[in-house]
């Protein structure tokens, strides 16, 4: 006989509380939180503590903008994000609004319906113990500071659940890594009209380098230069340029490969210099990281009248990435169902906001305390 408790009376509450989950969604969303502005996720942070606080009955450890609820050892691990990509000031044109069955607003959707989820989803259980939650403010950005603290908490975690969006409500089973790399070329300048030939024209080394570097790109390995720079004035010979590389795939031989290649560029026109930096960002989250937790969930939902999510595979990374690492069994995607993440109008689906609250809930509960 197990002692699992029936997850389907979560539900029904759940669903009973959702103008107070609009209620919560409204706040956080008014308060902007760009995550380039130390201030702004500061403020945001505040708001968060506010709600975790009084729905997890305690206060966080704060870190900066990042903050942390631990209730004895880890064992369940769950991650969102405060921070945006939205500029301060885009409330003023683009207001939280509510319309039928969705809300509209900077971050709703990415993500802070599913921080207001994770936290009534956690409010409904007699005990947290067990349980830690981590909310950071620089996920937009690569987490350059929180991935220490995300490596600190997750250990020994049994499941890491991440609350990122779900643009139709499917679990992220897969994501891919990303690696960057830097390309800096130094040439030699001149004057481009009285002596062209004594320059080493650094602008056109970086173009020769651009097509060797877009052509790594292998099936579902993708490299793509991003953001150039080059050159000093319109009459002057560039002496220096430069590129961003960003490199996405699902399993490490392909960075390997792809690192093997960056490594091993040289410089096309003589005089000039080649210089790479950079490497692995963000592992991977391979399916197999994910596949007892996605089948839980699946099984979760159906013993609450949902339909079984389906898994997709993705080219997006989170922080879902790095507890995949660190060799902890995740799922993404726990978080909102809507659309149009960091794009003007993006949405949250407000029904939705209560049953994948619920599904959270009973995942953790399943996670906590497994069926004999």
């Amino acid at each position: 006989m197990s002692d699992f408790a029936p997850v389907d009376p979560t539900l029904p509450g759940l669903r009973a509380r959702l103008p107070r989950l609009i209620e919560d969604l409204a706040d956080l969303v008014a308060v902007e939180s760009p995550a380039e502005d130390p201030r702004a996720t500061a403020t945001s942070a505040d708001a968060v503590t506010a709600l975790g606080s009084r729905l997890l009955g305690s206060a966080p450890e704060r870190h900066g903008s990042h903050l942390v609820w631990s209730h004895g050892e880890t064992r369940v691990l769950l991650i969102g994000h405060h921070d945006t990509v939205w500029p301060v000031g885009t409330l003023a044109r683009w207001p939280f609004r509510v319309d039928g069955d969705r809300a509209t607003g900077p971050g709703c959707f990415d993500m802070k319906a599913g921080l207001v989820q994770l936290f009534h989803a956690l409010s409904i259980r007699s005990s947290l113990d067990g349980v830690t939650v981590v909310v950071n403010g620089d996920e937009e950005v690569g987490s350059p500071d929180s991935r220490v603290l995300i490596e600190r908490v997750a250990r020994g975690a049994r499941a890491a659940l991440i609350c990122e969006p779900s643009a139709d409500g499917a679990l992220k089973t897969a994501r891919k890594g990303i690696a960057r790399y830097r390309l800096e070329i130094a040439g030699r300048a001149a004057h481009a009209g009285l002596d062209p030939g004594r320059g080493v024209n650094a602008a056109v080394e970086l173009a020769h380098q651009i097509l060797a570097v877009a052509g790594l790109g292998d099936g579902e390995t993708t490299v793509t230069p991003t953001v150039l720079a080059g050159g000093s004035t319109e009459n002057t010979v560039p002496a220096a340029a430069g590129v961003a590389v960003d490199v996405r795939a699902f399993d490490q031989a392909e960075f390997e490969r792809v690192d093997r290649a960056m490594q091993g560029l040289r410089p096309v026109l003589a005089g000039s210099r080649l210089t790479v930096h950079g490497g692995v960002h963000r592992p991977a989250l391979p399916p197999t990281a994910s596949a007892r937790l996605y089948e839980l969930a699946r099984t979760v939902a159906a013993e609450l009248g949902l339909a079984a999510p389906a898994g997709v595979a993705v080219g997006g990374a989170s922080d879902g990435n790095l507890t995949a690492g660190y060799g902890i069994p995740t799922l993404d995607g726990l978080g909102p169902v809507g659309g149009n993440a960091h794009a003007e109008g993006e949405w949250v689906d407000l029904p939705a906001m209560a049953e994948r609250a619920a599904l959270l809930a009973a995942l953790v509960d399943r996670v906590l305390r497994p069926r004999a």
